[in-house]
């Protein structure tokens, strides 16, 4: 149907003459007329009469108005959020990220940006680094991987790797240590599966020794617990200043002398996609905080 001639039927039901409506709609009386007598052949009765001057709803065009006042009700709520969604200021941004970058990178990005654009709201969505992941849909990426599918990808930066070790090892001294010093050591780590873990396994396999794995966790904050708790050590991420992980407590953090003991830091977009005015802007604020370096920094962990 006809949302115009919904409308115009809607405002001459609550009393407004079609002469109003006219004005309002600027269309002439006899096209707001002609598109109230469709409406009705469509329905094939009359919705109004005419009483003296004005029009008056019949039996069956006060039963139809009731749904009609409940339709528009409802596609006005939508064409408002359309509208919220498309305003810059006011939009949602779609934001997938790795575990690891939600304890620093995440809240950092999203404070700053929040600061310049308060009323934007952020949908949430945590990934794991299992290579190839499905592509990003609607919404952009922060990670470590490139996601399959038909995608744009930025670098962002490169995130050193630490060796974390136990409190009492005997390395726990040592600000750096080369992987094959761990040759014959028990190892912590993710799933198969993940980018970590096959990166660990690689550079251990460079250093002369395959890992001996002993224990996987889920995430990262069970690897290092697994390490405090003396179970083996692991290749996790660089904690950041202001982070749990950057307290140390009882883990000791060793900086890796091997090449290649680092990450990339991506971020991803639909390439057959437009991305929402929000998105854009939130896209152009993490790229320009990486250019500048405006990110919280490495820590020793000590």
């Amino acid at each position: 149907m006809d949302t115009d001639a919904l409308r115009w039927f809607q405002q001459v039901a609550d009393g407004v003459t079609v002469t109003e409506v006219s004005g309002t709609a600027a269309v002439s009386q006899p096209g707001v007329s002609r598109a109230l007598a469709r409406l009705e052949a469509e329905l094939g009765t009359p919705l109004l009469r005419r009483s003296g001057r004005t029009l008056r709803m019949t039996q069956a065009g006060a039963a139809f108005k009731r749904h009609v006042d409940a339709a528009l009700h409802s596609l006005d709520d939508g064409i408002a959020e359309i509208e919220q969604l498309l305003d810059p200021e006011t939009g949602r941004v779609a934001l997938a990220f790795q575990h690891s970058f939600g304890t620093w990178l995440v809240p950092d990005l999203i404070r700053s940006f929040r600061i310049d654009h308060p009323e934007v709201q952020f949908a949430l969505t945590q990934v794991r680094d299992d290579p190839p992941g499905p592509g990003v849909e609607d919404g952009l990426e922060l990670g470590t991987r490139t996601p399959g599918g038909s995608t744009r990808s930025q670098l962002l930066g490169v995130e050193p790797l630490r060796l974390v070790l136990p409190r009492d090892h005997r390395l726990r001294r040592r600000r750096k240590v080369a992987l094959a010093d761990l040759a014959g050591e028990a190892f912590v780590g993710l799933p198969p599966s993940s980018a970590l873990r096959r990166l660990t396994d690689e550079l251990c396999q460079r250093a002369g020794f395959a890992s001996s794995v002993v224990f996987e966790g889920d995430d990262l904050s069970t690897v290092r617990g697994m390490v405090a708790a003396g179970l083996g050590v692991a290749v996790v991420p660089a904690p950041r200043t202001g982070t749990a992980e950057a307290a140390g407590g009882p883990v000791h953090y060793c900086e890796i002398l091997d090449a290649g003991a680092s990450r990339q830091i991506r971020l991803t977009w639909p390439a057959d996609r437009r991305l929402s005015p929000a998105a854009l802007a939130f896209r152009e604020h993490v790229l320009r905080r990486f250019r500048a370096g405006k990110i919280p920094a490495v820590s020793d962990g000590r």
